[in-house]
């Protein structure tokens, strides 16, 4: 039996109430949350079960997706990847993917995307994918382009950080493209 969600590396799943700790633990990265989205301030640990085990208690959503990056071998999470801006009416989603830095440079990111576009391209007949990254984000502008992604626009000076403007850079993926590239 295989699993649509497992890959050599990864696993994707549910958040659960116990993954509050390692979640939690990511988040001393500043450099990392910044190139995420934002940094946000010191939460405790009780908030951050908080968080774990409302997350894991929500319905979930065929389409709007939050889920965990886990390690394959061991079930561990490494990271978080999760769908927004889904626009079931033009075919089109955004994601955004999160990487635990103890886990960079693994394979974790490049194979839990490619399994995220599987699903919603060939199983819920989305047609396009999105992803804002960063421009400071260098090491993920180089995975986007890796994994086939095409860069379709920049949104000047649109985040501010670490003292510093970004530029937002968008890269977008279509399912014809993914199809060449991944079967």
């Amino acid at each position: 039996m295989t699993s649509a969600w497992v890959g050599e590396r990864v696993r994707l799943r549910a958040i659960e109430p116990e993954d509050w700790a390692e979640l939690f633990a990511f988040e001393e990265d500043t450099d990392a949350a910044r190139n995420g989205w934002r940094l946000p301030p010191p939460r405790s640990a009780a908030q951050a079960q908080k968080w774990a085990r409302e997350l894991a208690e929500q319905e979930s959503d065929m389409d709007e997706l939050r889920l965990v990056i886990a390690d394959a071998a061991d079930g561990r999470p490494v990271g978080m990847l999760n769908t927004h801006e889904v626009e079931r009416m033009h075919g089109t989603f955004c994601y955004g993917i999160s990487i635990g830095t103890p886990h960079h440079r693994k394979g974790y990111a490049s194979e839990a995307i490619v399994l995220l576009l599987r699903y919603m391209f060939a199983e819920r007949r989305f047609q396009k994918a999105e992803a804002w990254v960063y421009s400071s984000n260098e090491p993920s502008q180089a995975l986007h382009r890796r994994l086939g992604f095409v860069e379709e626009g920049r949104r000047r000076r649109s985040r501010f950080a670490a003292g510093r403007y970004d530029d937002g850079i968008l890269f977008g993926m279509t399912v014809e493209e993914f199809t060449e590239l991944y079967g």
